[in-house]
């Protein structure tokens, strides 16, 4: 018979056997003697149970983490020798054709290697987790509230879901220092723009405002460019958003402004009543400050106020607020015209825009055509929209209009005025225009004599981009000289225009 060995026990044996003890005690021995000495041999019999059980997870933990060591001991070996192999295939005089199974076979091979030591040092890794949250746990003699469920953390052994949680948080990672790095260039784009507009570096190039079909020059749209250096020339898309969400909108208008009064009293030493056109920035209309401030450089330059128009979107009108209206109404009474753009819709009312100083309306050429097709619903037909502005004295201007086709289509709706790439491009300032004008010499009596000149056509100040003229010849010239020959460029561009 093989001797009974008490390891090999179950841990519940010593429960019973207490209880059981316990139990014929209480039987046997009267009184409450027998009772006490029952309970003391059933809480011995659990105790000795419950040691019994926590020697018996000991001894298996303990065994787990030798059979881990063993398997990492293993997988290591075994690296070592498909290392080992992989240097024997690589000395063997094989092909690369016949070699080529070989080698793959091996990195397959490490690859499962590399993948299973990736799993035993999860599987070790979440053993310690559990030691250390098991070692936090308080004794069960201390008499302490159990934690709560959540308290312990999940272990999931999923290297696939670890794997994924990774990827997320790397990605997120990565997303941070994109945005991070967008921001700060932001930030120097901003600082490069505020430093172009605190110098001055603004460039104005004016596309021809064209009278239909005729397609005479009538006025000019003064567009902003802004120089950041001698290679980069920024659009107004391209740096409106920034000047707005930074603050630099009263800067860039006042800018703009100047550099169009500039245009307008060089456009007022012709004949033709030729104007020019700017636009305001949305925080400069919102700013009663800021419309003060440019009616004071209004106020300076009155003289040369009646070949200045200024364009302000239709929501804008809409919105301003009693203040603006009152600074408009003091621009208007400076001779400054106003052009309604960027229209929304044809809901208009002509003789209160003229009232406010509207003499032109712009409308897309698009939403004109809309409107011509009936995709556009409005209380007026589309051909009498140009004569209804026309009896409040309001000129309507079709802006965007792209090509000849688009060109027709307006003049049969009976537009009177267009703009855009069909006529001619927007073309830069040469400096000379805006620089401050001599004072002209007191004419002789010989100059006086001569014959007066022909008076400046449209197609002379169509760019106004050319500088002045020279001055006349000396009064010693004799009057019958011979006349100055124009250059043939000169020639052509006035038979094309």
């Amino acid at each position: 018979m093989a001797p009974l060995r008490l390891k090999a026990l179950h841990p519940l044996t010593g429960a019973i056997a207490g209880l059981s003890v316990g139990a014929v005690m209480t039987i046997l021995l009267p009184g409450g003697l027998g009772t006490a000495l029952g309970l003391l041999a059933s809480g011995a019999g659990v105790m000795v149970a419950m040691r019994t059980f926590e020697r018996r997870s000991l001894a298996r933990h303990e065994q787990a983490l030798a059979g881990l060591g063993e398997v990492k001991v293993r997988l290591a070996t075994n690296a070592i020798r498909l290392d080992a192999l992989s240097q024997r295939v690589e000395q063997m005089p094989m092909r690369d054709v016949d070699a080529a199974p070989a080698r793959a076979a091996i990195h397959e091979l490490t690859a499962e290697v590399g993948l299973l030591g990736d799993l035993i040092h999860q599987v070790a890794t979440t053993l310690a987790d559990h030691e250390a949250v098991l070692a936090r746990l308080p004794e069960p003699a201390a008499a302490a509230p159990a934690l709560p469920a959540t308290a312990i953390p999940e272990v999931v052994l999923d290297p696939e879901a670890a794997r994924r949680a990774r990827a997320e948080q790397q990605a997120a990672e990565r997303a941070a220092a994109a945005k991070a790095a967008q921001e700060a260039a932001e930030a120097e784009r901003a600082a490069l723009i505020g430093r172009a507009l605190s110098e001055g570096r603004l460039e104005v190039h004016l596309q021809p405002i064209v009278s239909l079909p005729q397609r005479r020059t009538q006025g000019y749209e003064a567009l902003a460019r802004l120089r950041l250096d001698e290679n980069t020339l920024l659009l107004p898309h391209e740096f409106l958003d920034t000047v707005e969400a930074r603050g630099f909108g009263p800067t860039l208008d006042a800018l703009v402004l100047t550099r169009a009064l500039a245009i307008a009293r060089h456009l007022a030493s012709k004949d033709g009543g030729i104007f020019v056109s700017c636009n305001f920035s949305a925080a400069t209309w919102g700013s009663s400050r800021a419309l003060a401030a440019l009616t004071r450089i209004l106020d300076k330059y009155r003289e040369h106020t009646g070949h200045l128009v200024i364009e302000m979107p239709q929501t804008v009108f809409r919105n301003l607020d009693p203040t603006s209206l009152g600074l408009l109404g003091a621009m208007s009474a400076n001779g400054v015209r106003f052009a309604l753009d960027h229209l929304v819709d044809l809901r208009l009312d002509p003789r209160a825009l003229f009232d406010r100083g509207m003499r032109f309306i712009k409308a897309p050429a698009t939403l004109l055509r809309d409107h011509a097709e009936g995709k556009v619903v409005s209380d007026i037909a589309a051909g009498d929209l140009a004569v209804m502005l026309g009896r409040a004295s309001i000129t309507l201007v079709a802006e965007h209009v792209e090509d000849n086709p688009l060109a027709a289509d307006m003049i049969e709706l009976g537009v009177t005025m267009g703009q855009g790439q069909a006529f001619s491009p927007p073309r830069p300032v040469k400096p000379e225009v805006f620089a401050e004008p001599e004072a002209a010499p007191a004419p002789s009596p010989a100059v006086s004599a001569l014959p007066a000149t022909r008076p400046a056509a449209a197609n002379d100040v169509a760019r106004p981009i050319a500088a002045a003229e020279p001055p006349s010849a000396p009064a010693a010239a004799p009057p019958d000289s011979r006349p100055e020959r124009l250059p043939f460029r000169s020639v052509l561009r006035r038979a094309s225009a």
